[in-house]
């Protein structure tokens, strides 16, 4: 069966040559907050990736496409085979049923975000990451002591995955994107639970984080040592 797909990508300033090869069959909405003139929609620059993907989901929600893959401005850094698993969604060769996260890294984070946040080289200042206020602001209980995700906010969904939840919800969700401290770091640990998944595939869920899908030079990672967690990675996903 032939499905309608669409590529929303949430754009500041980044070269988006690579939207070239996008494949044919995508519909490609880019949202710039950068300032850009031309064929793109402009939006206030504020909370930042999650902002632009739940602009696009409240705006479209009476008619999604069947499949949308959400992408930042740059998704190679975090998801560098981007291009084939947007080949193979256009073939029909990888099937995503609900929900699926992109990227090559699983990692976790704790309620305060001193696992990751706080180190993270973008918070220059050091600051907690407030995962239980913002899980009691969108409404999620039971409260986690622990969110595993994929890092960088990649992920394909499904038309009906996005529609398990009310209008209403994702309306609030733009909201607090927009006024919550840091939302978009908070809605990125955590945007699989938002169209009511569990996207951690089971083997990993209680695994030594991080957990590498692809080799990883720098840390001496060869395609040998990470083999095994493809392998269970995609048993589990399929």
């Amino acid at each position: 069966m032939t499905r309608n797909l669409e590529l929303v990508v949430a754009h500041c300033r980044e070269d988006t040559a690579w939207l070239r090869r996008v494949p044919s069959p995508f519909r490609v909405s880019v949202y710039d907050k950068g300032g850009q003139a031309g064929s793109v929609t402009g939006l206030p620059n504020l909370g930042r990736e999650a902002h632009t993907y739940l602009h696009h989901i409240v705006l479209n929600y009476e008619k999604p496409m069947d499949l949308t893959v959400f992408s930042q401005g740059k998704p190679f850094d975090h998801v560098p085979d981007f291009h084939t698993i947007l080949r193979q969604l256009s073939s029909g060769s990888l099937r995503v049923v609900g929900f699926r996260w992109l990227g090559f890294i699983i990692d976790r984070d704790d309620r305060s975000g001193s696992l990751l946040f706080k180190h993270w080289r973008g918070n220059a200042d050091g600051r907690a990451l407030n995962m239980e206020g913002f899980c009691r602001a969108i409404g999620r209980k039971p409260i986690p002591e622990n969110f595993i995700f994929y890092p960088g906010a990649h992920f394909v969904v499904t038309s009906q995955a996005i529609r398990r939840r009310p209008l209403s919800f994702y309306r609030k969700a733009l909201e607090i994107s927009a006024a919550f401290p840091d939302a978009a770091h908070c809605f990125e640990r955590c945007w699989d639970w938002i169209f009511g998944a569990d996207g951690i595939p089971p083997a990993f869920r209680n695994a030594n984080m991080p957990v590498y899908l692809r080799p990883v030079q720098r840390l001496g990672l060869t395609w040998t040592d990470v083999a095994r967690n493809r392998r269970m990675a995609e048993e589990d996903t399929a």
